[in-house]
């Protein structure tokens, strides 16, 4: 039997086309939607703090990670928290890295933590993003 796949578009950011899709993350009863960036590059899921803070975590109790990404001249630090994400019909549990040292209101899913729960088809050409529950 096969699982039901989730389809999004490319979206246009300052003219520049990139995989961005709208995720719900949730803690106990509360959620938050945002849009992230599937980042292939990305070895974690890295969202900004204070969306950790909507859901009713506490940032700073997770445990400390520090991370780097091209053009990091010093290394970031972020904490490890397990979220919910629901993408289109599907949710998974996953571990995300809350950081207060990214952009405001970045949010990247990466490797672990979300490529590890889809198979992800991107296709530029047709500026579609197929994802598919492994």
């Amino acid at each position: 039997m096969s699982k039901a796949a989730n389809t999004f578009h490319y979206k246009n950011v300052g003219g520049n086309l990139r995989p961005i899709i709208p995720v719900e993350l949730q803690k106990k009863n509360s959620t938050v939607k945002l849009e992230v960036l599937i980042d292939s590059g990305a070895d974690r899921c890295i969202i900004w703090g204070e969306i950790a803070e909507a859901l009713g975590i506490d940032v700073k109790a997770g445990k400390e990670h520090k991370f780097g990404g091209i053009g990091s001249t010093r290394a970031q630090i972020g904490y490890e928290h397990k979220v919910g994400i629901t993408v289109g019909q599907e949710t998974i549990n996953a571990t995300v890295i809350f950081s207060y040292d990214i952009a405001q209101g970045l949010a990247i899913v990466g490797q672990e933590g979300f490529f590890d729960h889809f198979v992800i088809k991107f296709d530029y050409k047709k500026r579609s993003i197929v994802l598919r529950r492994n």
